[in-house]
Parts: structure tokens; C-alpha cells; sequence
């Protein structure tokens, strides 16, 4: 079984973080759509979702959706598929540039603010892949498994998930 929630967005210069229907696009769309797309497969299927891998694909969602507002020129699309055991979270932006992982202290030993989203996803997703969009901007694709496979604890069903 194959659940997808999509968003395209209504992209203009003067508002580069609008989805369709005139509403702000923030993170939190992109987490909603992971856990509705969860709990989706859950309730159709009856097969269980692990609580961590869960909260692991919504931190993954977070910080897609958050780097593509903050470093990618705002988010022109989002995409989230659960497929098997996994949930694919694709966010699309208007930038080329490809992330990169900072070092999260400067040349003086102090911790600095931010740097730390690129390699959260790396560390928590199966796979990632960024691909070159023909319009200009990039597409990241990110893929966490959130299912346990049969016979194993779960930790959790639909019915857990508000």
C-alpha cells in the first residue's frame, strides 16, 4: 500500500513561504503530513509504527522543511510517501546549492548557532538523495523507517496518535 500527501505551493516573489489557498507553509505542514500519512497506513493496515521511528521521520520532516525556509529561498513543495516499512519525505526549494554540514564550533572553540540539521538527516534517514530540479531549485528526498517489522513490539497504533 502506497499513502502520499502532497503539497504544491502558490510560490510568488512577494510571499516565497505561502502554500495554496492563501495559508503560511511552515514546518509543522510537513510534520502534520508525515503523522497523517502514519497513522493513515496504520489504521488501513493494522500494522504498527515504531514510536522512535516515528519521532525520528518528524524530526527529519523538521528539519527539511526548516533548511529549506532558512538556507534554500523557501520551500516550493513537499511530498510524503509511506511505502513498506518507511515513510519518504521529499521538501523542494528554490536554491541549487547542495547542503553541506558545518562545523557547529567556530575557529575560536565557541559553539555556534545552527549547523546541525544537515547532519541530523543524514544520521537519522536510510537514504537521501538530492536531486537538481528542471526549474531551478532542488528537490531532498529522505527516507525513515518507521514500521517494525511483524512479530516484533511495536510502539504504538493509530489509535495512539492524536
Amino acid at each position: 500500500m502506497r499513502t502520499n500527501y502532497s503539497s504544491d505551493f502558490v510560490d510568488t516573489p512577494d510571499n516565497p513561504f505561502r502554500c495554496g489557498d492563501g495559508e503560511w507553509c511552515r514546518p509543522a505542514d510537513v510534520r502534520n503530513a508525515v503523522r497523517r500519512a502514519v497513522v493513515g497506513r496504520c489504521g488501513a493496515t493494522g500494522c504498527p509504527y515504531d514510536e522512535e521511528g516515528l519521532s525520528d521521520a518528524l524530526l527529519v520532516a523538521s528539519e527539511l522543511s526548516t533548511n529549506a525556509i532558512l538556507h534554500g529561498g523557501g520551500m516550493t513543495g513537499f511530498d510524503v510517501d509511506v511505502d513498506g516499512r518507511a515513510v519518504r519525505v521529499s521538501v523542494s526549494d528554490r536554491s541549487d546549492r547542495l547542503p553541506v554540514a558545518v562545523d557547529p564550533y567556530d575557529e575560536r572553540g565557541r559553539g555556534r548557532a545552527g549547523g546541525r540539521g544537515w547532519p541530523i538527516v543524514c544520521r537519522l534517514a536510510r537514504d537521501v538523495r538530492v536531486a537538481d530540479l528542471p526549474s531551478g531549485g532542488k528537490r531532498i528526498t529522505a527516507v525513515v523507517p518507521v514500521f517494525r517489522p511483524a512479530g516484533r513490539p511495536s510502539g504504538g497504533t493509530a489509535a495512539d496518535i492524536p
